[in-house]
This record gives C-alpha cells, sequence and structure tokens, in this order.
C-alpha cells in the first residue's frame, strides 16, 4: 500500500494511495497446489488391506572396519596403513583379518593409482583369489559432484 510522501500537496514525490490488493496471483497460486494434492492424494493411499506381521528383526551389527589394498604409481603396496609385498599380501591380509572364521567373504577394496600399470594390478587381483579372497571392490574417485 502506497501513501503520499509529502506533507502538503504535489510535488515530484506525491503518491496516491492505493488501497486495491489483486488477489488474482494469490487465486492462481491456491488453485494449482489444489490440483496438485487431489492428483498426490489418491497415489499417497494403499487400498489393499493387508495384515502385516511385526518386525521381529535383530539390530545388525556394526559393519566390520574396511581393508583397503593401495597401489601407488611407482608399483608399492600397502595393505591399510601399512607396507606389504606382493608375495606376502595373503599373510598380511590374515593378519589384518585377525581370528575371523571365514576371511575368504571379508570384502577387501583395491584403491590403486591412475597410472598404475594393469599388470601390477592384475598381479595383486591374481595373488589374493590365490590366498581365497574372493570378494573385491574397486575404489574409484566420485566426480558426480564437481
Amino acid at each position: 500500500m502506497a501513501a503520499k510522501l509529502s506533507g502538503s500537496g504535489g510535488g515530484k514525490y506525491a503518491v496516491d494511495a492505493n488501497s486495491e490488493i489483486n488477489v488474482t496471483p494469490f487465486v492462481d497460486v491456491m488453485l494449482v497446489l489444489l490440483i496438485i494434492f487431489m492428483v498426490a492424494a489418491p497415489l499417497a493411499s494403499v487400498t489393499v488391506p493387508v495384515v502385516l506381521p511385526p518386525a521381529v528383526a535383530k539390530p545388525s551389527a556394526n559393519p566390520p572396519k574396511p581393508i583397503y589394498i593401495s597401489i601407488q604409481n611407482n608399483g608399492r603396496l600397502y595393505v591399510g596403513d601399512f607396507p606389504s609385498d606382493l608375495a606376502d599380501i595373503g599373510d598380511t591380509m590374515r593378519k589384518q583379518l585377525g581370528n575371523k572364521r571365514n576371511p575368504g567373504k571379508e570384502r577387501i577394496y583395491i584403491r590403486a593409482d591412475k597410472d598404475v600399470m594393469y599388470g601390477d594390478f592384475m598381479g595383486v587381483m591374481n595373488m589374493l583369489q590365490d590366498n581365497g579372497f574372493y570378494s573385491v571392490a574397486l575404489v574409484g574417485e566420485d566426480n558426480s559432484k564437481k
């Protein structure tokens, strides 16, 4: 709502009072919201009656600490933060896992530099398989947020 700014009379800053409210945009927005809710409400409700059983699942334990094998561009291997050799990687993995009943089921994450030779990478994969470690995941950089 506008008002007259100068105290007495006209001038270049004189503005007449406008007490009318334009409700057309408000009504348009309300009608659009009404249509959205009228369409979405039937989709959100389930009409098939089902008696669901109670959930008795035990809460899952914390996932085990992941084991990472890192391969640097010069071919050096690390299991976790500890340096290792290709020939010793099976023993080093067993030490890292401790007294697990089935160490072959543990997931192992391989982090390799982008300039690592394919033969070095496959050597690590083959040694893991030779030592009974078959669950391997490859780690890459997530560039989707850049």
